[in-house]
């Protein structure tokens, strides 16, 4: 075997070694699929509701809201967005509740007012 044979065979070894070690890496397991199916339903919650919920105050308060000063979420079922006044503001508390399930708005409450309250189904 002359040199440039083994040069060629050296190569083409490192590239078919490189690219088992990619196929292999790229396999993803189950609670790897789990955690990304997880973090896109929670992305795609709070995507729906930082639509629906500012547009639903604005209606009913008159006031825009865009950042909400408290979130909260169990990461599957709801998401749960909060407001709190400016003192330009026609109100003073504002929290939304989006479920899942039920793809939308569960609960609307402003100033302590339920606005909205749909029941949901476990």
């Amino acid at each position: 075997m002359t040199e440039v044979q083994k040069l060629m065979i050296a190569v083409v070894s490192v590239f078919v070694v490189g690219f088992i070690m990619v196929g292999a890496s790229k396999q993803e397991s189950n609670e790897q699929k789990e955690a990304a199916s997880q973090i896109r339903t929670l992305v795609a919650m709070q995507e729906m509701a930082n639509q629906k919920c500012p547009k639903l105050i604005l209606n009913k308060t008159g006031s825009q809201v865009y950042f909400p000063s408290k979130t909260d979420t169990d990461k599957t079922s709801y998401v749960t967005l909060e407001w709190i006044g400016d003192k330009d503001s026609n109100f003073k508390t504002a929290s939304c509740t989006l479920h899942l399930s039920i793809g939308g708005v569960s609960k609307l409450v402003i100033d302590d007012q339920v606005l909205i309250d749909k029941k949901v189904e476990h």
